[in-house]
Formats: structure tokens, sequence, C-alpha cells
């Protein structure tokens, strides 16, 4: 199959960057994996970095394996003001934009024919290089896999297959002399640029177990989960709200939540409402942790937190004593 031909499949379904690339080995990626993790920069963090024998290799994914197809589907959306008493969430999670993906590219798999595997949010495969060898994007100094009209606020997805289709070259683009995201980041975790230092980085902390280090605390504000800053920055990621513009925001759509709800709702109802969001375990103790965070940042009421500054959980108490004496601070 002809490039345009899987172009024209792609805007059918509604896929928004879509290229093709070999099914081999991704050899310099392996190799990047493995020296970061020596060096720490992924903490404790998993995913496609804990297995890159079997993530960087497509090629083992599906018997016969021919074409690696990578789509991207942007999810940026009008969100608004933060109203008092809320917490931020980044805008990925404000819907469950994978599920949308996983659906389209199930549906690209059946319209190509032969064999397919479809990769969505998948630790089995490094989603990113994909997208980079086949031209849906390259990958900025902040890490992220950038596009050329959506920006990096896109979500991206794999389809490995055993048909032949014609690749699609990488993007002769980059982020030229522009420092903007390394400027940004509070914590000085991209002070390399192109390398996620995790242990200075914010969004990783609000994934993580544990405690959230005190020195980073201030510096979420009222981010409850996850962390836009060097998206919101990035010059190419300007002009995506014109593009979308008219666009009503998906069914469902949540750029904030009540800390109040995260803190009094039922543990494990608020585990089974937020799903899509990684937490430890499914431990919905996390999700009060960085509300109790926010609480003390945005100057919210002390009373959420008070019951928990007298709890029995060492985890929620120290946090809600740290919030408390913020909550002080500010008058």
């Amino acid at each position: 199959m002809q490039a345009a031909e899987l172009t024209r499949l792609a805007e059918e379904l509604g896929l928004d960057a879509v290229g093709a690339a070999p099914a081999s080995a991704y050899e310099e990626t392996e190799r990047h994996i493995r020296e970061r993790r020596t060096r720490g920069l992924f903490a404790d963090m998993r995913f496609t970095m804990a297995r890159p024998e079997v993530s960087c290799h497509p090629e083992t994914l599906l018997e016969g394996a021919r074409t690696v197809v990578s789509a991207a589907l942007c999810y940026w959306a009008e969100g608004g003001e933060v109203p008092a008493g809320h917490g931020r969430l980044p805008r990925y999670t404000w819907f469950d934009a994978y599920a949308v993906l996983r659906e389209r590219l199930d549906e690209l798999g059946q319209k190509l024919g032969g064999s397919y595997r479809v990769l969505v949010d998948a630790n089995q495969h490094v989603d990113r290089e994909a997208a980079a060898r086949s031209g849906v994007g390259f990958y900025g100094k902040n890490t992220m896999l950038i596009t050329r009209r959506h920006g990096s606020w896109v979500v991206l997805g794999t389809l490995v297959t055993d048909v032949e289709l014609e690749p699609t070259p990488p993007l002769d683009a980059d982020c030229g002399s522009c420092t903007l995201c390394i400027e940004a980041c509070p914590t000085g975790a991209l002070d390399e640029p192109g390398v996620l230092d995790a242990t200075r980085c914010l969004s990783y902390w609000t994934q993580a177990g544990g405690p959230i280090p005190e020195e980073y605390r201030g510096e979420l504000g009222d981010q409850v989960y996850g962390c836009d800053i060097c998206q919101d920055v990035c010059p190419w990621n300007r002009g995506v709200e014109k593009r979308r513009a008219g666009q009503p925001p998906p069914e469902g759509a949540e750029p904030h939540v009540s800390l109040a709800d995260w803190l009094e709702a039922d543990g494990d109802e608020l585990a089974r409402r937020y799903d899509r969001l990684f937490v430890p375990r499914n431990d919905p103790r996390y999700l009060r942790r960085n509300a109790l965070v926010a609480l003390g940042n945005t100057g919210g009421d002390p009373a959420l937190a008070e019951r928990y500054a007298e709890g029995d959980d060492p985890l929620l108490r120290e946090h809600a004593q740290w919030a408390l004496g913020r909550l002080e601070e500010r008058g």
C-alpha cells in the first residue's frame, strides 16, 4: 500500500497523524534506555523501560511483522479557569483519549487486512520511537513527541501488521535553539536537553509511591496529577487552540476535580472513577496525598486536612500536617 492511501484511511477514521516504518529493532533506543536506567534517571518507573529487549523490538510482537504503523490523536481541548477548591488535571487525562485511539487503530487494522496487533499505552512497545521513525513527529528537548499540526498535545499508538506498507520519512524538523521548556521546568528535570530526570519531575512525583519530596510540593501549585508546564511553553504547541476552535469538548471531559471530593469520597469508588490515571497499586491514598498538597498550595478549607493530620495513615498524616502548615503561612 502506498503512503497516500494510508493517509486517506487514517483521515477517514479521525486520526490526526499517521506514518509507517519497517518492523525492525530500535537498537539506539534500547541502548539509551539501558544507559539512562543505569544512571537512575527513571527512578522506579518501569513501563517501556522495564524490558527494552521487548519494547525496542517490534519485529517480535507479531509473527511475520513487516510494518509498524504509528498514529497520533490530538487531545487538546479548551479548559477554562480552575475554580476555587479544585485541583488541576493535565490535559491528556481530561478524557480517555487512549480508548478512542485504540478503537480507531483497530478499525485501521481491519481496513488494511492481514494480521495485526494494536498497542496503545502499552509497556511492550516504545511508541515515540515508532512515531519518530515514521515521520509522525520528532523528539523535543522535553522528550515529548512533537507533531507539526498539533505539537505534543497528542496520544500515540501503534499498529504492527504483516502487511507491507510504503515507509514514510522522518520529519525534517526540530527544536532549533529553543530552550523554553528547559527554562520553565521549576525543578530542573530537563537540564540535559532531550533527557528527563524522573527524580526531579513533578509529574513523576504525583504518580510515585511514597511521600512527595517537600522541596517539590510548593511547585505543584493546584496540580493534583501530572504536569503540563513543558508543553504549555512550547512554541510548537501554539496555534492548536485556533485549529480546534469551535470543537466541543469531549463528552465527560474533566479539566479539574474537587479537592473535597478526592478527600472525602469512598476510597474504592474514587479509585474506580479515576482508573484512567496511573496510581501505584490503584491505591486512592496517593490521590488523597496529591489533593492535600494542592489544598495547602491553594488556600483551601483546613477542615479537609485536619482529620488526616490526626489519622493513623503516616503518609496522609505527614502531607496533611504540611498542608495545614502551608495554610497557616498563607494566613
